[in-house]
């Protein structure tokens, strides 16, 4: 398969940068082909310009989109599987990443309606999503919190949407405490990405 990744992090010594790398790891035995926009790195730009937001804001269709943003726009057409990787902060993605959708999700490819009425979206349906996010906190104490809920949401049922065929969040938590939970979750990225076409999801 073709995979994409988006991914998420600005420390080159992360725990992060290590699931990362494992979960690579575990597509690459399996031979799946990998593409990944690593954000930092990249140097992404996450906030609009005046000309995007004019673009965005009031489905001005006429203006163009940036050049960087179809480059993005073409890996997603290009992919079969977009998987999501970054840590958990404030309850939410880093505002790299939250950037990348309020930018690449541009009117008329992710969304938008004509003066009819009818749908003007023109990104292909992908067939699998998958958000990997590590985060300090354990599961439990997120589940019992509603955060969890809360990330799931916003990440699955707002960002992936209806674009998205199938869709999982996978939590990777408990990370403040990182011996207890490191060879656990670097396992776990693994064989994710070994196993990757026999994963459930939720749509």
């Amino acid at each position: 398969m073709n995979i994409f990744i988006v991914y998420a992090h600005p420390g080159k010594k992360s725990f992060t940068l290590l699931i990362l790398e494992k979960l690579l790891d575990g597509l690459k035995d399996a031979n799946h082909e990998v593409v990944i926009s690593d954000l930092y790195a990249m140097n992404f730009k996450s906030e609009m310009t005046e000309e995007e937001y004019q673009r965005e804001g009031f489905a001005n269709y006429h203006l163009p989109v940036p050049e960087d943003i179809i480059a993005e726009q073409q890996k997603i057409e290009n992919a079969d599987y977009i998987i999501f990787v970054y840590p958990v902060w404030w309850s939410d993605c880093p505002a790299k990443l939250k950037g990348w959708f309020d930018r690449v999700y541009t009117v008329g490819y992710a969304y938008g309606y004509d003066s009819n009425g009818n749908e003007l979206q023109k990104m292909k349906s992908v067939h699998h999503g998958l958000v990997i996010c590590t985060a300090g906190h354990p599961n439990d104490f997120l589940e019992e919190t509603g955060i969890a809920t809360s990330m799931r949401n916003i990440m699955l049922d707002d960002r992936l949407g209806k674009r998205f065929e199938n869709k999982e969040m996978m939590i990777l938590g408990g990370t403040l405490d990182i011996e207890v939970v490191r060879q656990k979750h670097l396992k776990s990225a693994y064989d994710t990405g070994f196993n990757i076409e026999n994963r459930g999801f939720r749509s």
